[in-house]
Parts: structure tokens; sequence; C-alpha cells
């Protein structure tokens, strides 16, 4: 049943891997995006904060073109939308924001058809749009999310994350593809390379999932991906190597950067350290980089509510941090 007043979303944020769980492991951060859909007689696609430069406000709109798709699969036709989108999840720095975005267009078209696919089914069509399950799978459902996609379904378990685990993400100023830092992967890896990762992702999903925060540093450790994307982020290797040393449970890539992603206990005395060696090891390598404190998120996709009680930006203020 379509919705007449509209919908309003709201996505978190997420980083995946996590060191050894290359496109397998992913979690929800507190860092969001927001989506307004109703249906109109016109196509008007409305795009607000500095995050949403260059993207396209016409039918090429990635948004508009994924929630055709909910209609399609669903059966139903709404050719014409009233879009707005607000962003405060930096766009190519390795937090999910295309993973936000796809998942906040399939849960609000959904919704604004009265939610008639599951969400395993919405989970399917974003890991087909993303081509992996584990960024999309933490922005749909929140928490800890390791999973597995075979073409067709993905499998996945959710966790919650430990009361205990914080996250500090240090974003560098420059941006960085996930296809460009694909290309810098080897076709093949040694059997031995590939039991180091095996064994690492599996005792870091054990730790996660027991809260054994003293064997994140070990489990985070990875061979597949992150010693060749090094490269492409100055002080990246030796920050891998050394954070623990600075107050840091683990450190991996997010994503695939260039977004470094420290995980650390909430009650360490040591976090104003761990900052600034970040940085300044960052700094020494001539890049500018922010920090931004961030919980793990609880709440996947939530819908908020609809556009009738104010205009979108009305509707979202106090939940922004600009």
């Amino acid at each position: 049943m379509m919705q007449p007043e509209g919908v309003l979303v709201r996505i978190p944020a997420s980083t995946a891997n996590l060191g050894p769980g290359f496109d397998t492991l992913g979690m929800a951060l507190s860092l969001y995006s927001w989506i307004g859909m109703k249906e109109a007689r016109q196509t008007v696609i409305r795009l607000y904060g500095s995050e949403m430069e260059g993207i396209p406000t016409d039918k090429s709109n990635l948004v508009y073109k994924i929630a055709q798709m909910v209609f399609c699969e669903a059966g139903v036709q709404v050719p014409e939308l009233e879009i707005s989108m607000y962003s405060d999840i930096p766009l190519t720095r390795g937090l999910g924001s295309s993973a936000s975005a796809i998942v906040g267009a399939l849960f609000a078209a959904n919704a604004l058809i009265g939610s008639p696919l599951t969400e395993a089914k919405l989970f399917d069509m974003a890991t087909a749009i993303e081509d992996h399950p584990d960024n999309v799978g933490a922005s749909l459902f929140g928490g800890l999310v390791t999973a597995v996609w075979d073409g067709l379904h993905a499998d996945y378990i959710r966790m919650e994350p430990h009361e205990d685990l914080e996250v500090l993400v240090v974003i560098p100023e420059f941006q960085l593809s996930t296809s460009e830092a694909r290309k810098v992967l080897p076709v093949q890896i040694s059997r031995k390379d590939a039991v180091y990762n095996i064994s690492r992702s599996s005792l870091l999903v054990a730790a996660l999932a027991q809260g054994r925060l003293d064997l994140i540093s070990r489990a985070m450790s990875d061979r597949l991906h992150q010693p060749y994307r090094a490269k492409l982020v100055p002080g990246m290797a030796e920050i891998l190597e050394k954070a623990v040393q600075h107050g840091a449970l683990g450190i991996a890539l997010s994503g695939a950067g260039p977004t470094l992603l420290a995980l650390v206990d909430r009650h360490s005395d040591r976090k104003k350290e761990l900052e600034a060696y970040l940085l300044n090891t960052m700094k020494a390598e001539g890049i500018r980089a922010s920090a931004c404190w961030l919980n793990p998120s609880s709440e996947g996709a939530q819908l908020l509510g609809s556009m009738s009680s104010g205009s979108f930006l009305e509707l979202i203020k106090g939940e922004v941090k600009a």
C-alpha cells in the first residue's frame, strides 16, 4: 500500500573487512545519511550537504534507479518521485557511502509501497548491486555482520558489538575508489597467506562475538589486501604495525580506504595518545586528515516517519553532525 505522505529513512555508515575479513565482515558506524522519498507528479531530486556535490539530480541518480528496481520487483509503478538526500558519510573514503545509498534507496522505496519485499530480499538485491555483502549488510541490519554471497543469495549472521568497543577513524582528505584499490590486489595468493587470513578472520569473529577484546590485535592482521594497498595510503604501513603500541585494540584499513580504523576500549586512558599518533604519522607523510570518534551502530536502516510534518531539513535537524 502506497504511503501518500512519503517516508523518511536513516542509514548508518559502515566499515568492511576489519583486516582479515575481506568482503565478508562489516560493522555499522554511528555516522549517517538520510533519504526522504515521496510519490510526485514530476521527479525532483534535492541534495543537501557538501558530501552530495557532483551527484546527479535527474533520473540517472543512483537512488532513483534503485527505487525503480524495487517497484519493478514488487510489480508496481511509481515513475515519478520526490527524493531528498543528506549525508554525513564522506564519499569514497572507505566508510560505505555507496552501500548506504544503495541500502537507503532499497529500504525507502520498499517502505514507500508498504514493504512488500522482505529484508532478506532487500539484502540479496543490495549485495547484487554492491557485489559483496559486508558493507550493505552492516548498513541494513546494524551491528556486526558476517556474510557470504553465492551470486544469487546472501546468508548472514548479525552480532551485537561489545559495549566497550569504541571506534576511531582517521579520514585522509584524498579520495580512493574501491575499483582503484582493487586494481593493486594480486590475482593469486599462496596457500600460506590463505590459511593466515582464514585463521585470523575466524579468530576475529569469535573474539568479537565473545567480547575477547584482548585477542583483537592479533586477529585483525591480514595478508590478502592491506599489504598491497599500503602504498596507496602514505603512513599506513607504519600505522598498521605500531598503532597497538599507542592504545589501539586493533587497527585496519576501513573498507578499501583510505580511512584507517582503530578499535578502542572506550575506558582506555590512551585515546588522546592514539589520535595524536595517527594524525601525526599521516602529517609526517604530507597527508592532511581528520579524526572522528564513533560508536558501533546497533541500528541498521530505520524508518523514521513520513514527510508530512515539515521540510526534509527540518525533519533531520538535530541529528546531523554538521
